[in-house]
């Protein structure tokens, strides 16, 4: 029988919310420049290279080569299992853009990629490599469940296949090929789940005792913030505006691209206080107030993100799976001045932060752990075959996430990475992502909406730009002022 690990809470959470809507996978595109001696050659060729680097390292990421097996009548969390049947030319594909395989193109392609879900009796992962693109450049566009990784942890994996050096890196070849035994039958996995469950009536008191002292802490300082501080809580869930970027979501996606140096960002930032994530917060703010301006919109109330929180240490180095937490800040929208709105979102964003330490990721992985697989999935599909979101308000607006990227340069198989944009999921409800990595200086911007509430999320883009130039251009003023 091949070895079992339980999946944690928020790792099974992912995989139970999954619907033929709600896909729960995160991605990446990857744009890399051959070697200038290899330019001459046919695309395929650097493919080659790149492919045989995956085969070569892939024993570094053991995860991609294990299944999530289903615990019967779903009344555990599923357990990982290596694949006795694993085949890596399932996972990784070939693609070739349209002519002029340009931007829309790359992202018409990355559109239609995470639009479809992942194969659920498979390792939760697929790897396509892209030629056709006009600079002579190849993609690479990885796909992979939330329920394998976190935004850092994802990260973390595709550096097994990146390099600090053109030449690349010896890796050792593993000390035993792998040949797992059969996958466990269901009386195994049910027998593996029962000792678990055994311990389910002390978790659930404990979580209830935590979620109890969280609340009364929570209680007393938003009572301290109103009464002494004279300061606005962070936003609670349900209390973001109707918008027509919320609603019930479908299957199809819509992905686009911006790039942002990160240099202009650190000058905002110097100038106006605030953290690189404040000013991003603004500037998506700016973008959207402007998006609905166009719509016919002005909600009367300011927008909410929901921001999740990385609480990885040192020690989880390494580590696939989920260490988050998560924040909701108010984007302080209905402010039209762009200074004003950083102030607003900055200072949001530090009482956030304080109010997420009271609720902790230790608080939200112990419900995750307690939650039924069975009654999770069966809620999430309910939601959406009823479309719940276009009726309900949504829990919050928009999805903000900002990735800490490598400093240096990197390359794949001697060719080097010239750009990484991260693909974020959609939920429910909430019909846009957008996802900030910095890498070498620049902020790479990936922008996922849902096709029917945010179809134009090439505008968005531009708008998104647009928002960072004002606030650049004021941080320019502003040095001016006082040189």
């Amino acid at each position: 029988m091949s070895p079992m690990e339980r999946l944690r809470g928020l790792d099974a959470a992912f995989l139970a919310l999954e619907t033929p809507v709600m896909h729960m996978h995160m991605g990446a595109v990857l744009v890399l420049e051959p070697p200038e001696h290899a330019r001459s050659e046919p695309p395929a060729v650097q493919v080659g290279r790149m492919r045989r680097v995956v085969e070569e390292r892939l024993h570094l990421v053991p995860l991609l080569r294990r299944r999530a097996i289903r615990v019967p009548f779903g009344v555990d969390h599923p357990v990982w299992a290596d694949d006795p049947d694993f085949d890596l030319d399932y996972h990784l594909q070939r693609a070739s853009l349209p002519a002029p395989g340009g931007p829309a193109e790359l992202a018409a392609f990355v559109s239609g990629v995470v639009s479809r879900q992942l194969d659920p009796d498979r390792p939760l992962w697929e790897m396509h490599f892209v030629e056709g693109l006009d600079s002579g450049h190849v993609a690479v566009v990885p796909k992979l469940h939330h329920a394998v990784i976190d935004g850092v942890s994802g990260a973390e994996t595709l550096a097994a296949f990146l390099d600090v050096g053109s030449e690349g890196r010896a890796v050792s070849r593993p000390a035993r090929r792998f040949k797992p035994d059969p996958l466990p039958s269901n009386v195994e996995v049910l027998g593996y789940s029962l000792s678990s469950l055994a311990h389910q009536p002390e978790r659930a008191w404990g979580a209830l005792r935590r979620t109890y002292g969280a609340l009364r802490d929570l209680s007393e300082r938003n009572r301290r913030l109103r009464e002494e501080e004279e300061l606005t809580p962070p936003p609670a869930p349900f209390r973001a505006p109707r918008t027509s970027l919320n609603g019930a979501i479908s299957a199809q996606r819509r992905v686009a691209f911006a790039e942002i140096p990160l240099g202009d960002v650190q000058a905002v930032r110097r100038v106006f206080g605030g953290t690189v994530n404040d000013v991003v917060l603004a500037a998506v703010s700016g973008a959207l107030r402007r998006l609905l301006a166009e719509r016919g919109e002005t909600p009367e109330q300011s927008l909410v993100a929901m921001v999740p929180i990385s609480v990885r240490t040192e020690a989880d180095r390494g580590t696939q799976g989920n260490k988050l937490s998560a924040m909701l800040v108010s984007l302080a929208s209905t402010v039209a001045d762009p200074v004003e709105r950083l102030r607003l979102v900055a200072e949001g964003t530090r009482l956030a932060k304080e109010q997420a330490g009271v609720l902790s990721e230790d608080l939200i992985r112990g419900w995750a752990q307690l939650a039924s697989p069975a009654l999770s999935a069966r809620l999430a599909r309910l939601s959406g075959n009823l479309r719940l979101f276009d009726h309900l308000p949504p829990l919050f607006n928009v999805v903000v996430s900002n990735i800490p990227g490598p400093e240096l340069p990197l390359w794949w198989a001697g060719a080097r990475l010239d750009a990484l944009y991260p693909v974020g999921p959609i939920l429910e409800g909430v019909g846009l992502n957008v996802t900030v990595v910095s890498y070498t200086g620049t902020l790479h911007i990936g922008v996922v909406g849902c096709r029917e509430l945010v179809p134009e999320v090439e505008h968005l883009g531009h708008l998104l730009a647009d928002a960072f130039g004002e606030l650049s251009k004021a941080a320019a003023r502003q040095g001016e002022h006082w040189a």
